[in-house]
């Protein structure tokens, strides 16, 4: 009985709607169009993209600089503690990955291949 009448029912729907076009439907945005991502922004986000605009790097979400990593120009490494673990792939090629402590202070030697790392204190933006 309850397929009778869904199948009664759309059949009605269907020849009903032949007649009638459809009507395209149309989304404008008011006030120049969409917004940008910028203007979207709100809270820790905004900061971010504010932050990047003026070249800073908050969160270190770009790629480091590139150091020589020698005693007058180590690899620095920012950490918000006094000591931080460290991994360096001394060659290319490598596959193994050497880890070991830096701590804060003076440069200090990768143990395998002898480049240097230096702890800067960095601080988050929040």
């Amino acid at each position: 009985m309850a397929a009778r009448l869904l199948l009664r029912s759309t059949v009605r729907v269907a020849t009903a709607s032949r007649g009638v076009p459809a009507v395209a439907l149309r989304r404008t945005m008011a006030a120049g169009g969409i917004p940008t991502d910028e203007e979207q922004a709100t809270g820790m986000e905004k900061s971010i993209m504010q932050a990047m605009k003026q070249g800073a790097d908050p969160y270190n979400m770009m790629k480091p600089k590139s150091y020589s990593g020698t005693k007058q120009d180590p690899h620095l490494v920012p950490s918000i503690t006094n000591k931080r673990i460290v991994g360096c792939i001394c060659e290319e090629e490598n596959t193994s990955i050497v880890w070991f402590w830096l701590h804060k202070g003076e440069p200090q030697r990768c143990p395998s291949c002898g480049a240097h790392y230096k702890l800067v204190p960095h601080e988050l933006p929040h």
